[in-house]
């Protein structure tokens, strides 16, 4: 359903009929300003997110931005923009893409009547806005509307909870900052009675330390690419389950008999099960039932197979983070993506690869040397994770800019000849695929 009849006087969706019928008699349009604003920022922006984690820091949302890489670019047209692309990725005809996860985004008043916000799934999206901006009279009628229609709205960058009675019951959720302990009690004393708890979400986490403090208030934190990753406990040397999975990649490189391989498996009932629970998974998408190692190998292959050994090592450590093991699958396929059209198709296993052992270290708790001492993989593979040298250099150099945020995206994609429009779709075709991947739910 579209709620065209709540646009605003004067909005983008409002076109006077002298506008229409002067360029319709002069022949082709001229491009509306708005319009040339919006392919502005589509031509230059890129896609951030963070992960909303939990105490148990499991990952239950995503916060998207928008980064503008000329830094001139119309805020309205940034959001638009985003808007857009998670719409057109995320929520195509088929459906949407992310399951049960929360997705947060940062919009401007204009935004709340554009026809992609509200064809969005209401229940999975969170609006975050200012006081400024949810308190506008104009306004009003749209977000209780929305929020009938079950769209979450988080207030941000607020030193209290607003005193009016109806902004107060739209509200869901609140952002805390870096989850100062007085602002979270302060919230939670001034919540109305009778309705859901407002959710509080620390937006700005300075450093691990404030995750802890958070996780003792029950309240989740977003964490992006700029965080270093958390600490990591060492546990000197692989699992025994990880050195199965070792064993068993160590046998495909060296191209031994498939039976000697299945007989390695199944040594380990629930490794067995987790593998074919991955192969016959929505991601890989074969088509028929695989029930065995042997058929897996007569469909897949030596090389896919050996992909989805490393993946399995990436989650075979019960101590290290669900988000850590999400972010490296995201950054896996990512990578993989990325090299699609512009390396031979036999590169795809390596680029995934290199992808996701660029985090093996933080996974395990090993020393990433010695984790690559044992897979043996390719020089060429070591060089990227290594010294980010190499032909696969390039696109882990690439994921990890816009992963962090740090300016270099543009750069790196002018460099591989990429634009920002299939940097984007590679990014969040990424984080589709790594939901429909079993290996963050068995993880």
């Amino acid at each position: 359903m579209r709620f065209d009849f709540f646009r605003r006087p004067g909005s983008k969706g409002d076109v006077a009929v002298d506008e229409l019928v002067a360029p319709m008699a002069q022949g082709t349009p001229e491009p509306s300003p708005e319009s040339v604003l919006l392919e502005e920022a589509e031509a230059n922006g890129y896609v951030t997110y963070a992960l909303q984690v939990d105490a148990q820091m499991r990952v239950q949302g995503m916060r998207f931005a928008w980064r503008d890489a000329s830094g001139n670019a119309d805020t309205s047209a940034q959001c638009k923009a985003l808007i857009e692309c998670i719409s057109k990725h995320l929520n195509p005809a088929k459906g949407w893409r992310l399951g049960r996860l929360t997705v947060f985004l940062d919009v401007t008043v204009d935004a709340l009547f554009l026809n992609e916000l509200q064809a969005l799934p209401p229940e999975n999206v969170v609006l975050c806005m200012g006081m400024d901006d949810l308190a506008e009279g104009d306004t009003r009628s749209m977000l209780l509307f929305l929020r009938e229609q079950g769209f979450g709205f988080m207030l941000r960058a607020a030193e209290a909870l607003p005193q009016d009675p109806e902004l107060l019951e739209i509200i869901t959720h609140f952002d805390v900052g870096s989850g100062d302990p007085a602002l979270i009690a302060a919230v939670r004393e001034g919540e109305p009675m009778g309705r859901a708890p407002i959710q509080l979400i620390a937006t700005r986490m300075n450093g691990w330390d404030d995750f802890e403090t958070c996780a003792a208030h029950r309240v989740d934190v977003l964490v992006d690419g700029r965080q270093p990753p958390p600490p990591v406990k060492e546990v000197g040397e692989l699992q025994p389950e990880s050195l199965l999975i070792v064993r068993l990649m160590q046998s495909l490189k060296r191209n031994e008999n498939v039976r000697s391989i299945e007989a390695a498996l199944k040594r380990d009932a629930a490794l067995t099960y987790r593998l074919l629970r991955h192969i016959n998974s929505p991601a890989i998408g074969v088509g028929v039932e695989i029930t065995s190692l042997r058929h897996a190998v007569s469909m897949l292959g030596y090389q896919p197979l050996f992909r989805w050994l490393s993946l399995l090592l990436a989650t075979s450590n019960r101590t290290s983070s669900h988000f850590m093991m999400k972010r490296a699958i995201m950054r896996g396929r990512f990578v993989e993506l990325m090299g699609q059209g512009m390396l031979p198709a036999s590169d795809s296993d390596n680029l995934f690869v290199v992808g996701m052992f660029s985090l093996i270290d933080q996974l395990l708790g090993v020393p990433m040397q010695e984790v690559l001492n044992k897979v043996q993989l390719t020089e060429s593979v070591q060089q990227a994770i290594l010294s980010r040298k190499g032909v696969y250099a390039p696109f882990l150099s690439l994921v990890e800019a816009c992963e962090s945020d740090s300016g270099d995206a543009p750069r790196l994609a002018e460099a591989l000849f990429v634009s920002a429009s299939q940097v984007n779709a590679a990014h969040l075709s990424a984080m589709v695929w790594s939901q429909e991947a079993s290996a963050v739910e068995v993880g």
